[in-house]
């Protein structure tokens, strides 16, 4: 069987897509590695996604996968060692089949790199966050931390300066990487108050909690001191690397291995699109990936 559509990942973005797709009348199939929703499943609490006052990621990545089931999109559960993405007929492997399509959509997702401290996995979703508008919402009033010196960080930073009582601002090296706009702004707020403190040539050592994270350890590079800070919250933005080693050189990255997609979300390989965090964009969340999942499909559509 020669499918109209395989989809890559099923996290919001592919799932989505396999929703557009089987209510279009497609045959489509998403292929998953993990478990439908991808990193939405883990996230306990989410609140800013439209319709929803407040629902869990596990429950809102399966009402996805329900929809697209019930849609007539096929979902399985097999992890994708190899792709074919030349001429006109695609060919996925996964390690238990072979799938064809006349069209491949990427939804492989983003991973945010770790500080790989102790206790950080612990406290995943229990103080310790890799996504500032995702989670912000839940320390009002509250002492956060952001490791990192560039662009996301210093986003972050100002996301949650309206939020936050206090925050530590904490980077490795005495440089910031962020752009001047940023930096100028971040460091207006500084000088404005007490409320954001910089901490350079620092990194986190350790992550110190019971049940939930309560303090993190920091040690200072220059001169060796390990010291204690009382928190509520810590933002990791130290960068997110794309799941995209499948495709090797096939597709044109950007400079930080990101798909380049056009506003339709095709890449530059006829038939092949890519949609949600794996691809360049300027808002990683879970509504954004959604509208990806649902252009891919219309352009899919419009092209026969």
């Amino acid at each position: 069987m020669v499918y109209d559509i395989v989809i890559i990942g099923g996290g919001p973005a592919g799932l989505t897509a396999g929703i557009y797709a089987g209510e279009a009348g497609k045959s489509v199939i998403i292929l998953e590695k993990f478990g439908a929703g991808g990193q939405t499943a883990n996230i306990n609490k989410i609140t800013n996604y439209s319709g929803f006052l407040e629902i869990n990621g596990f429950e809102l990545s399966l009402q996805m996968q329900k929809q697209a089931q019930n849609a007539g999109a096929e979902f399985k559960r097999e992890e994708v060692v190899s792709c074919s993405l030349d001429g006109d007929i695609k060919t996925v492997k996964t390690h238990k089949a072979e799938y064809q399509a006349k069209n491949i959509i990427i939804a492989t997702g983003a991973y945010a790199k770790m500080l790989d401290v102790q206790n950080e996995r612990e406290f995943f979703g229990r103080g310790v966050s890799y996504c500032a508008t995702c989670d912000g919402n839940f320390f009002k009033d509250k002492t956060v931390a952001v490791v990192g010196g560039g662009n996301v960080s210093f986003d972050d930073c100002l996301y949650l300066y309206n939020l936050a009582k206090k925050i530590y601002i904490i980077h490795r090296r005495d440089q910031f990487t962020a752009t001047d706009k940023l930096k100028n702004k971040v460091m207006a707020l500084v000088e404005s108050g007490d409320k954001i403190e910089v901490l350079t040539n620092t990194v986190v050592s350790e992550i110190v909690g019971d049940d939930k994270l309560s303090a993190i350890k920091v040690q200072n590079k220059k001169t060796g001191e390990i010291s204690q800070i009382d928190i509520d919250g810590l933002f990791v933005a130290i960068g997110r690397k794309p799941d995209t080693d499948l495709f090797g050189s096939d597709l044109d990255l950007d400079e930080n291995g990101f798909i380049i997609t056009d506003e339709n979300m095709k890449t530059n390989i006829d038939g092949v699109y890519a949609v949600g965090d794996v691809r360049k964009t300027p808002l990683r969340q879970i509504i954004t990936a959604c509208a990806d999942g649902a252009v891919a499909v219309s352009s899919i559509i419009k092209n026969g």
